[in-house]
């Protein structure tokens, strides 16, 4: 997306806004002085949304994994170069990315399973 982020975060008991503050605080100041740019970088403000259970915290990995497709940036989200998807599914090697949260949702804890879950969104229009 290129002008805003979507993060799926698991937090204990602390609210998440200042962590927020602070990463785009920091990625601002980082943006404007390389690009020598001036003015706003994101869409809109923070805004968080509590998951309160299993299908809810499953839908929201795939709408944040689909949202590159819906926007028509690419036909398939393991393409979209900003995207953890790859790791999901195996392609690309993980990071500080923690797969094992969303794919213990799934029955066998498959990435395989997963992918199918998520581009099965994509010929549905979900």
């Amino acid at each position: 997306m290129d002008n805003h982020v979507h993060l799926l975060i698991k937090t204990e008991h602390k609210p998440v806004g200042n962590f927020i503050c602070r990463i785009n605080s920091m990625y601002a100041k980082y943006y404007n002085k390389k690009y020598n740019y001036i003015g706003h970088l994101f869409q809109d403000r923070y805004y968080s949304e509590l998951i309160e259970n299993d299908a809810q915290m499953l839908e929201t990995s795939r709408y944040i994994h689909l949202n590159p497709v819906r926007a028509k940036m690419v036909e398939k989200p393991d393409i979209y170069q900003w995207s953890s998807y790859s790791m999901y599914i195996g392609n690309q090697k993980e990071n500080f990315i923690c797969i094992n949260r969303i794919l213990y949702y799934l029955k066998d804890k498959s990435r395989e399973l997963y992918k199918k879950y998520v581009e099965s969104a994509i010929t549905i229009g979900v």
